[in-house]
């Protein structure tokens, strides 16, 4: 019942040892841990250490995003627990959640929104590549906590196949009310994909 448990955690850029922070990326549904770490290598920031899990199957969870959230347990369950689990071992070694960044793509940008709204406190930044909350549509947003003035990234196509532009919207707005500084850019036409400019402005977040 814990599908992800005891995956491998593949790792780039500073070692931990002499990170000033530490990025989690998330990859996307049917992808590897090794398609998302070498987007590491587009940033700027010397000191970051990157680690990137590995889901089970190569799936985070098993249907849409937008299904009834039962539909994606006991999967999504394990992934949450996994991210926790990993930000917990990195808070053991001095790397508290406001040096920790979270960072996903698709499927990903979903999971590390999601764990954040559920985790809400001050992070050295959020940055979702084509995500948005999970659950269907009027699924309560009633999360606890403040993001203090975290910065959050959200990008996304206007005519995204999987991410709903409204949910992009409305995964911003979520953030904005609890205390985050949402940085949310809609892009016309733009593939399921990330763009320079996406990279840009988190470069920018990584930043001393």
């Amino acid at each position: 019942m814990d599908p992800h448990a005891n995956q491998p955690v593949l790792q780039a850029g500073a070692p931990l040892a002499q990170a000033r922070l530490v990025a989690i990326l998330l990859h996307g549904r049917g992808a590897t841990a090794n398609d998302i770490l070498p987007i590491s290598s587009e940033f700027t920031a010397r000191d970051v250490a990157y680690l990137a899990p590995q889901a089970s199957g190569n799936t985070w969870y098993p249907s849409s995003f937008l299904m009834p959230l039962e539909q994606n347990e006991p999967s999504l369950s394990s992934a949450l627990r996994l991210v926790e689990q990993l930000v917990a071992s990195l808070g053991e070694q001095n790397f508290p959640p406001q040096k920790v960044a979270l960072m996903g793509f698709s499927q990903g940008a979903c999971l590390s929104l999601e764990f954040a709204a559920r985790h809400a406190r001050r992070y050295a930044a959020i940055a979702a590549f084509s995500g948005g909350l999970i659950g269907p549509p009027g699924t309560s947003r009633s999360y606890s906590g403040s993001f203090a003035g975290t910065p959050v990234f959200m990008g996304c196509s206007d005519v995204d196949p999987h991410i709903p532009v409204e949910r992009v919207l409305e995964s911003a707005d979520v953030f904005a009310h609890m205390g985050a500084v949402v940085d949310k850019r809609i892009y016309p036409r733009m593939d399921h994909t990330i763009v320079g400019d996406e990279i840009d402005a988190v470069d920018a977040l990584l930043k001393p």
